[in-house]
């Protein structure tokens, strides 16, 4: 009779794990990936963007109608090397979708700058995290260098913060006007009728927290050197008026091969948090542990 109790609580354990975590495929080219409450939508049809990253039915991404405005994507950095606007190949155009065991796999063409871009998409049931793994790949045949970067939308609203010493101007934009205190750097959400953008040196997280939601990236903490010319571990751009603003992050600078490719890995963790959306230690301490 123990035993038989015992298997029945193993089994009922893993089925409690099992609907904890999900890979669906849904219309036009859409995948959810779920964990807990989380869940992560992903439009493979159109450049592999996320388009919602939400704790139950609250969104934390942006939702605007404008190209451009909206959820998160993916780009090679440094920007210099294509401008504007964004490569197709990674920001618009299709993706292949294969979900593979436990992971979204997906795979982008190659681009006329000898790059092809793939994302995998994993949980992290321990901390109720999404996880994505970027890897370019070097198709041309010529060495190239390139970083990895990740960029994504939220309202114009609440506070983006993170750890560092300094806050830069950045791609001849004016900066945006960062507080520091309580040991982080922070940005509460403001208006301006122009475009606005920063580099920083951060310690490998970023956060934003607006409306009960504390959204926290983990990713590679750069060291000196590290990062593309006239690029950054952390960025922020600030869009003019009410709108949105870009919180990103970027990989090392790193060479490549004919054939060959880099990975790199972002966690995305959201939680409700009681704490209002101002700089505080209470507030770090929170996005901290997320982040650890």
């Amino acid at each position: 009779m123990k035993k038989f109790l015992l298997s029945a609580v193993c089994l009922l354990a893993a089925a409690l794990c099992a609907s904890a975590q999900s890979i669906n495929a849904l219309e036009d080219g859409k995948y959810s990936i779920s964990v807990g409450e989380t869940t992560m939508t992903v439009d493979v049809a159109h450049g592999a963007k996320i388009l919602s990253y939400k704790i139950g039915d609250d969104e934390v991404l942006n939702q605007g109608r404008m190209p451009n405005s909206f959820g998160s994507t993916f780009w090679t950095s440094p920007q210099k090397e294509w401008n504007w606007p964004p490569v197709a190949e990674y920001d618009t155009k299709p993706f292949t979708a294969e979900v593979v065991g436990d992971a979204l796999v997906v795979n982008g063409e190659k681009s006329r700058f000898g790059y092809s871009v793939s994302k995998t998409f994993t949980t992290d049931a321990k901390r109720g995290a999404i996880v994505i793994t970027y890897t370019i790949k070097n198709e041309s045949d010529e060495v190239r260098q390139v970083a990895p970067w990740e960029i994504s939308r939220v309202p114009n609203d609440g506070v983006l913060f993170f750890q560092a010493k300094v806050v830069e101007p950045a791609n001849n934009m004016t900066g945006l006007p960062f507080e520091f205190s309580n040991g982080g750097a922070w940005y509460v959400m403001d208006e301006a009728r122009e475009n606005r953008k920063i580099n920083a040196d951060g310690k490998g997280w970023l956060a934003y927290c607006a409306k009960g939601l504390l959204f926290v990236k983990k990713f590679q903490d750069l060291k000196a050197g590290q990062a593309a010319p006239a690029e950054a571990e952390i960025q922020a751009y600030a869009n003019p008026g009410k709108t949105f603003v870009e919180i990103e992050e970027q990989g090392a600078y790193t060479t490549l091969q004919p054939g060959g490719s880099v990975s790199w890995t972002v966690r995305w963790n959201l939680a409700r948090t009681d704490l209002e959306p101002v700089p505080s230690k209470a507030l770090l301490k929170q996005a901290k542990k997320l982040a650890k």
